[in-house]
């Protein structure tokens, strides 16, 4: 398993979010709380958007509490709207292309969970991306099968039916030809305007996830641990929740909406 951080709203410093706070994600790279592995040291990542319509990214295979280079890099780089992540491998191998969040166009995407056998049909999933999307394929996890499906599906339209028919697909697959837990999921993605996460499972376990709005920072933060020990206004997003974030602030900025993949019927055949 893995933790993440995102935040939207007026910029900030990366370090308020990735190493200042007492439980940041460098933090919680070292030691998470809620986590079923405490040490999530096989990578890290992070995308950001400022000028362009395409997210900068940054991922290297180090632990992010040694990687300097990220220190200087948070210390220094403003943002209204970053994703960052620090990795825990499932199974697929420790590079710089298998390190989250990873980015499609004005797209950005990363994942903590774990799709149920996906090393029993990895080359089936492949097949179910389009030859149009396929360029976007670097590594080889779940997560960016997940992601590349779910643009195939309509990101760019609908965004809560497209994640949804992309996790239908992918527990289908694990279901027909994987094992259990067939989908264990908690994912945050932007298309640098808005920000959306989603929290479910196939199973009673769903990966933890936060979000509150920050009156000092004029922001919102979306989490799986809170930042700091003992704050309050963290709400979790239920399992089968979907969050929809925008800068409009705390009354009119948060929308949760159900997240059902099971709605959605899935044709196994591949591609397709």
């Amino acid at each position: 398993m893995c933790r993440w951080a995102a935040y939207l709203g007026s910029p900030i410093f990366l370090e308020d979010i990735i190493s200042r706070p007492g439980h940041s994600l460098i933090a919680q790279s070292q030691e998470a709380a809620e986590c079923k592995t405490s040490t999530n040291g096989d990578g890290f990542g992070v995308a950001w958007y400022d000028q362009r319509a395409e997210p900068g990214l940054y991922r290297d295979v180090y632990p992010a509490w040694s990687d300097t280079n990220l220190r200087a890099l948070a210390h220094q780089v403003q943002s209204k709207l970053f994703l960052s992540h620090v990795r825990a491998s499932t199974g697929s191998a420790i590079s710089r292309n298998n390190c989250h969040p990873f980015a499609a166009g004005r797209w950005s995407f990363m994942h903590n969970g774990q799709v149920g056998g996906f090393e029993q049909f990895r080359r089936y999933a492949d097949m179910c991306v389009p030859d149009e999307l396929y360029h976007h394929r670097k590594g080889a996890t779940d997560s960016e099968i997940l992601f590349l499906l779910a643009l195939k599906e309509g990101l760019d339209q609908d965004p809560l039916q497209a994640l949804e028919r992309a996790v239908a697909k992918m527990e289908s697959l694990s279901r027909s030809r994987g094992t259990t837990p067939h989908m264990r999921l908690s994912v945050a993605l932007s298309d640098g305007e808005r920000l959306y996460a989603a929290r479910y499972s196939s199973d009673h376990i769903a990966p933890s996830l936060y979000y509150r709005w920050s009156n000092s920072r004029q922001g919102w933060a979306v989490v799986s641990e809170p930042l700091e020990q003992e704050q309050d206004g963290w709400h979790q997003l239920p399992a089968g929740g979907f969050l929809t974030l925008s800068a409009d602030g705390p009354v009119d900025g948060a929308k949760v909406t159900d997240f059902d993949p099971n709605r959605h019927d899935v044709d196994l055949n591949c591609p397709g």
